[in-house]
């Protein structure tokens, strides 16, 4: 008899559930709501034919497991990805696909052998397109890459909370109001074997963008000569703007490995100052120098591409920018289209470095114009 009244009121309480639109027990379920139960059954134990119905609580608990435990391995341990948020999964993706082994030095655990095997995996195999398949470069497993991904945030969080003001960024100093009426500026980047070029106008329109190479650089006994011959034939193609912004470098004297870099530098930028800067006699006092530096860290910064106190490849900025460009109306850079065709395939991931100097001598004129207007504000 209590089996059969059970059976009764579970009936009608299922009925007027139904009716009433309210969620039952046995009652399908809506749209994102939990999974529909798995029907049990309670036996009656005087009579063969009783049972009563009831929601499978078993079903029940997997349900609701399921929809919220986070994604895990085969081991239970939970994944890399999930320990960070997207903007940080992609500021890490971002350093660890670009970096140069010079680069990655500056991130804690990565000095010496490991930051070479970082650099030959994506060259193999390709970037990373997940945190997780980090943990397959050699001599870097689960507990060294939580260490490096946690100090690449907190170096790039560090960088982005400095500013550059107007006056730290070019040298010599001009007077704002000088530059805030050019109409145009060339930005020029000089690499161990190439000078690339950025032309833009204050709309932030690309007018020209191009590279040079110079077979001289950094070859035989560096005579001078053939450096000049190089420097010139470069300046000949450069076009007519209101300043030229050369990039000044920041490598450091005392790295005495790097010192004949550091003196190619200093003699390709001497010999484009004295060549485009016009020759007066006497001086004007009130005219502007048209030739400056362009303090290569401060760019960095500007796009947060500083690692401690090394820059990674803006390449993948560069690409954003052509992007928004072909796909926006109003973009933050524009290119022509002849640009777009030229260049769309040039900027890739991998160890090579192909097209830096282009990227830089762009980007480089971005950070021009925008911190100038930073700094108007």
């Amino acid at each position: 008899t209590m089996m059969w009244g059970s059976r009764w009121f579970l009936s009608s309480v299922a009925q007027k559930a139904r009716c009433a639109g309210q969620l039952g027990l046995l009652r399908r379920q809506r749209v994102g709501s939990i999974p529909e139960l798995e029907p049990g059954y309670l036996q009656c134990t005087s009579c063969w034919w009783g049972r009563v119905p009831v929601a499978g609580f078993e079903t029940l608990n997997a349900a609701l497991t399921s929809s919220t435990s986070k994604p895990r391995k085969e081991d239970g341990s939970m994944t890399l990805d999930v320990c960070y948020t997207p903007e940080q999964r992609v500021t890490i993706l971002q350093l660890l696909n670009t970096a140069s082994p010079a680069e990655l030095a500056a991130v804690k655990l990565l000095r010496g052998r490991k930051a070479l095997n970082i650099v030959e995996y994506r060259s193999k195999n390709g970037p990373f397109n997940t945190l997780e398949s980090v943990v397959n470069v050699p001599r870097l497993k689960h507990k060294s890459a939580v260490i490096v991904f946690n100090s690449i945030i907190n170096l790039v969080k560090k960088e982005r909370k400095v500013r550059v003001q107007l006056a730290k960024f070019t040298r010599p100093e001009v007077d704002r109001s000088w530059l805030e009426d050019a109409a145009s500026i060339v930005s020029i980047i000089c690499g161990t074997n190439k000078v690339a070029w950025a032309h833009m106008d204050r709309g932030m329109t690309v007018l020209d963008w191009q590279e040079q190479n110079c077979p001289n650089f950094l070859n035989g006994t560096y005579l001078a000569s053939a450096y000049l011959n190089d420097v010139s034939s470069v300046v000949s193609f450069l076009p007519s703007a209101d300043f030229y912004v050369i990039e000044k470098p920041s490598i450091s004297v005392q790295n005495t490995a790097l010192f004949p870099i550091m003196a190619h530098m200093r003699v390709v930028e001497a010999m484009l100052f004295a060549l485009l800067e016009p020759r007066i006699s006497p001086p004007d006092m009130n005219a502007p120098p048209r030739v400056l530096n362009m303090m290569r860290f401060s760019v960095g910064r500007h796009f947060g591409l500083m690692v401690g106190e090394s820059r990674t490849s803006g390449a993948q900025t560069v690409r954003q920018m052509m992007t928004e460009s072909a796909t926006q109306k109003f973009s933050r850079v524009c290119f022509p289209l002849e640009l777009l065709v030229r260049y769309r395939n040039h900027f890739q991931m991998g160890s090579r470095r192909e097209g830096e100097e282009l990227c830089d001598a762009l980007l480089q004129a971005v950070a021009f114009y925008e911190l100038l207007g930073e700094s108007s504000s």
